[in-house]
Formats: C-alpha cells, sequence, structure tokens
C-alpha cells in the first residue's frame, strides 16, 4: 500500500501503528525508485510499545500526533539495512530502529499473536522466558571491532524495548549503528538486564561489549534468529549498513 501510494505521488505517508507498521511503510516506501527522496514519513503511535515513537519524541495521543502531522515539520535521518537469510534465500530489508540476533530475536518469533493482543508487553515477557530455556549459540561479529557473544543488539537510535537508552550516546544522523555484544545470556544475566535497562546503567549491570559501526556482520555456526524494529524477519548470517541521511520524517 505503501509502494502504491509513492507511484500515486502522495508527498507524505503516515504510518498508524507500531513499529512494525512504520517498519513495513518504510520498505513499501524504499520498494519504488527515488521513493525515499521523495516522500516523508509520517508516525501515529497505536502499537504496543512504540520505540521508534518514543525516539522521536512524538506524542502518543491522537489529538497530539494529529497536530505534529499538521505542522509538518520534518528532519532527515539515517536508515538501517539488513541482508539476510529468509524462507531459504537472501532478502533486504531497512530498519528505522534497532535490531537484534538471540534471545531477543527468538522471544519476538515465540510470541503469541493472542497473548499480545490481551496483555500488551507482558506477552514478550512470557516469550523470553520460553527463549531462555533453549540453547543459546555464539554470535559471530565481523568489523572493525571483531567480537562474539550470544546476544547482539544494534541501535540507530538510543531507545530499546521502550524507554530504555540501551544506547546512550547513539543518534539517528551519526552515519553509524551502536552495537552492543552479550557474552552470555542466562535467567541470571536476563534479570541483571532488565535492572540495567530500568535504571540506564546496563554497563554497571552487565559485562556488555559496546562500539559504533558503520557496517558489520553476524554470523553462527547454528541457527539464530534475526528481528528488526521488534519484528522476526529471519536468521543470520546478515549484513548490516546505514544509509546516512536517506529517511525524512515528520517531527513535533
Amino acid at each position: 500500500m505503501a509502494a502504491q501510494a509513492v507511484r500515486e505521488g502522495f508527498a507524505t505517508i503516515v504510518a498508524a501503528g507500531g513499529d512494525g507498521t512504520a517498519n513495513e511503510v518504510v520498505n513499501g516506501i524504499a520498494d519504488v525508485p527515488q521513493g525515499l527522496a521523495s516522500v516523508r514519513l509520517g508516525i501515529v503511535p497505536l502499537g504496543t510499545i512504540n520505540v521508534f515513537a518514543r525516539e522521536l519524541g512524538l506524542p502518543r495521543d491522537l489529538d497530539g500526533a494529529a497536530r505534529t502531522l499538521e505542522a509538518g515539520r520534518e528532519m532527515t535521518m539515517d536508515l538501517g539495512r539488513a541482508e539476510f537469510t529468509a524462507d531459504g534465500r537472501r532478502q533486504g530489508r531497512h530498519f528505522l530502529q534497532l535490531a537484534g540476533a538471540g534471545l531477543d530475536a527468538r522471544a519476538v518469533e515465540l510470541v503469541s499473536w493472542s497473548l499480545k493482543k490481551k496483555t500488551g508487553p507482558l506477552a514478550y515477557v512470557v516469550a523470553g522466558l520460553q527463549a531462555l530455556r533453549e540453547k543459546q549459540s555464539v554470535i559471530t561479529v565481523e568489523g572493525a571491532h571483531p567480537s562474539a557473544g550470544e546476544l547482539v543488539l544494534l541501535g540507530n537510535g538510543r531507545y530499546y524495548g521502550g524507554s530504555f537508552e540501551l544506547f546512550p550516546g547513539a543518534s539517528l544522523r551519526d552515519g553509524c549503528l551502536d552495537v552492543c555484544v552479550l557474552p552470555s545470556v542466562t535467567a541470571w544475566r536476563a534479570v541483571q538486564t532488565v535492572l540495567g535497562l530500568a535504571t540506564g546503567r546496563v554497563q554497571r549491570f552487565l559485562p556488555t561489549r559496546s562500539f559504533r559501526l558503520p557496517t558489520l556482520t553476524l554470523s553462527s555456526r547454528s541457527r539464530v534468529s534475526l528481528q528488526l524494529d521488534g519484528e522476526f524477519a529471519g536468521e543470520l548470517p546478515a549484513t548490516f549498513s546505514i544509509s546516512p541521511l536517506a529517511l525524512r520524517v515528520i517531527v513535533p
């Protein structure tokens, strides 16, 4: 639908939903030649968590969102891209806010749609506990800062999982992805992660390795799930890159 709107000449396309909806709309825009240059994205945050809307500082009520769209102030921002495996073949997809490989992606893959509609974010907690019972695979990070761990998170912006600043130094306009590598994933590590996210001091609670890169590749010897903007996308290996200032988005 977004791609068709671009072809029909619309100058603004509004995604009314959560992070997954915004991701779908952006990929539709990008599928059309010169679509990103000719169209700007608006957001009405109606999803479960709305991480990208929080990153932009958008009002989360309908009246506020409508006023923001009417004012039409825009900025240009970086757009992430992942090349990965899905349904047995290589695919490419853009992402706005974040990506992850390992436990969080597996939880997204396992989440119950019906439970999510009933309980909201609690459905991700239940899926995360399911994923914790599985054996965690080692993920290799290939790039300027080689590393390895059982969970790798990538941020285009600061926030992850809500208003949690997992990537405090990240910017939507710096031409890089912020990378956080967790060496091991256990139940105790999961508790530490929650404490770290809740207090904004992940580095204090967890032995993570963090760095910033414009491109990197993640791989594993066993199957590892991949999520983009909180939606299951496929599996590793995956190569990530940034398109600097490629997206026009309406902001407060």
